[in-house]
């Protein structure tokens, strides 16, 4: 199930540390066989879903320049997310928040809150 190339989310930008996740069907294995058991959802708070969309990562602070005449180059830098787009992710419904795109349930979940991702390395 690859979403990505999909163009309905090229107007979505996720912001910082979060990534938008779709959440997969109750019972829905992956090709390989991660699933998480029935009432599992409901008991522990834990969902699963596929990574559609990712952020981009935590913002690294820019040092104070003492020499203000020197050009200010006002990019901001960033550490990459573990996360990437097509990884599938079981994460803590706690920390997550959900929206409606386009008719379509989807979560917001800060990468603290995704406990686990399983990745098709050949993707």
């Amino acid at each position: 199930m690859h979403l990505t190339s999909d163009n309905k989310f090229k107007k979505l930008v996720v912001i910082g540390d979060r990534v938008l996740i779709r959440p997969s069907k109750p019972n829905e294995r992956t090709d390989s066989g991660l699933y998480l058991p029935p009432g599992v959802q409901e008991k522990e708070k834990v969902q699963q879903g596929y990574v559609i969309k990712t952020g981009p990562g935590y913002a690294i602070p820019m040092p104070v320049d003492e020499e203000p005449w020197k050009h200010q180059d006002e990019q901001v830098k960033y550490i990459p997310l573990q996360a990437r787009e097509g990884d599938i992710a079981i994460f803590l419904l706690s920390g997550a928040t959900e929206v409606l795109y386009e008719g379509e349930k989807y979560f917001i979940v800060p990468q603290s809150a995704i406990l686990m991702l399983e990745r098709e390395e050949d993707i």
